[in-house]
């Protein structure tokens, strides 16, 4: 007569393969994460090489984010129907083609080639985006703050390869940057073969007649959500107008292209380190403690930047961003993957990533032509990049200390 497994059995294996679908999703984070610091070094730079117009230059940077926010629904849907793996091959694939159209756009001299790649790239950019959803996934309610941060904690490790074989292999040809874009593509296929390993069940089809969860006004009109996704876009969005602007100031201000790219690195370093303790961090004081301790270290990035062009600006600006961007983020993350049902979480995912990757598009957008396009000098259009982060800290801040003060029902 066979045995049935005691719950303290079936519990620890579900542990176990909790733990071990966040290590192959930290490793995917690692490896294939690599080439978003990789690209996005030099997106800006290599834009300004093709566009017909410098305040045009960041805009091969936000076509991978339009990319990115078109890319998020219908990959939240397809996981949703067949499962995180096959999503996760689909981003693996458009960065493959995003690398090589964007090389081809290179050697051909085509800006509109080079923005058709930027926008496959954000198909990749989508798909990863979910990596700390599907951590959750198996995780127990007690391990799931922690699982979503070791995986962004995998970012680490993208920090110090990415910007570093970016700049590194831009003029390892005579068309420059083509190098970098040949490494993506070798990226991605080494990077693909973690997902084989991945253990995430398919989410069980609805029963017929059975309701398959809140519509997206439905959603929205929860107040937990609302403020999540306000949070996460305010946060992603301000850490790109930034970052975005970056790479132009530090250049732009006299350095070279490998000190852009150490700022770079410091900043994505800054976005993942701490990842390894704000899950505990969240445990400990709570998700909404965190978020506004995010908030507020943005608030400081923008001040500190402010002070000057400095190269030590540059760092503790952009290190401060990292960090406010990585407690925001991956609070607001927390706190939406707590505020929806199973069967919900396909619609709220996707719905969450569009407007995230919406905002962030914009903000890269306008972060180009803030930089280029205002003040007529290096040092206005820093300025004014600094400057536009302040009343969306207000918006988020606000929306915060609503959720906070608002009656529970």
């Amino acid at each position: 007569m066979s045995s049935t497994p005691t719950p303290p059995a079936i519990a620890a294996d579900a542990q176990a393969r909790a733990r071990r679908n966040v290590m192959i999703l930290v490793a995917a984070q690692a490896i294939l994460g690599a080439q978003v610091p990789m690209i996005y070094t030099v997106a800006g730079l290599a834009g300004g090489m093709l566009a017909p117009n410098a305040c045009l230059a960041t805009l091969p940077v936000s076509m991978i984010v339009v990319g990115a926010m078109v890319s998020a629904p219908w990959l939240s849907s397809m996981m949703q129907a067949l499962g995180r793996r096959a999503g996760f091959f689909t981003g693996v694939f458009g960065g493959v083609a995003g690398a090589a159209f964007s090389a081809f756009g290179l050697w051909s001299g085509s800006f509109v080639l080079f923005l058709l790649g930027a926008f496959a790239s954000g198909i990749y950019v989508a798909a990863q985006g979910f990596y700390r959803f599907a951590a959750a996934d198996t995780a127990s309610a007690e391990f799931r703050p922690k699982a979503i941060s070791y995986v962004m904690a995998g970012g680490l490790v993208s920090a110090v390869i990415g910007p570093t074989i970016g700049t590194q292999l831009a003029d390892s040809f005579v068309i420059p940057f083509l190098g970098t874009y040949f490494a993506a593509i070798a990226v991605n296929l080494a990077g693909m073969t973690l997902f084989f390993f991945l253990d995430i069940p398919r989410p069980p089809a609805p029963a017929a007649g059975a309701s398959s969860g809140r519509t997206w006004r439905e959603l929205l009109r929860d107040p937990d959500i609302l403020v999540a996704i306000i949070c996460a876009m305010v946060s992603y969005a301000l850490m790109n107008l930034v970052m975005t602007s970056t790479p132009l100031a530090v250049v732009g201000c006299g350095f070279e292209t490998e000190t852009a790219g150490l700022v770079v690195t410091a900043h994505v370093l800054a976005m993942f380190a701490p990842s390894f303790f704000t899950g505990h961090l969240i445990a400990r004081f709570g998700v909404k403690s965190i978020v506004s301790i995010g908030l507020a270290i943005l608030a400081c990035a923008g001040v500190v930047a402010l002070q000057g062009v400095e190269l030590a600006n540059f760092f503790a600006a952009l290190i401060l961003l990292g960090i406010g961007w990585n407690f925001g983020f991956i609070g607001a993350t927390a706190m939406l993957a707590q505020a929806h049902s199973p069967e919900e979480r396909g619609r709220v995912q996707g719905m969450n990533d569009f407007l995230v990757f919406g905002c962030v598009a914009l903000a890269s957008v306008v972060s180009g032509g803030l930089m280029n396009c205002s003040g007529g000098s290096v040092q206005a259009g820093w300025t004014s990049v600094n400057l536009a982060m302040a009343p969306f800290l207000a918006l988020a801040g606000g929306a915060l200390i609503w959720l906070t003060l608002r009656p529970q029902e």
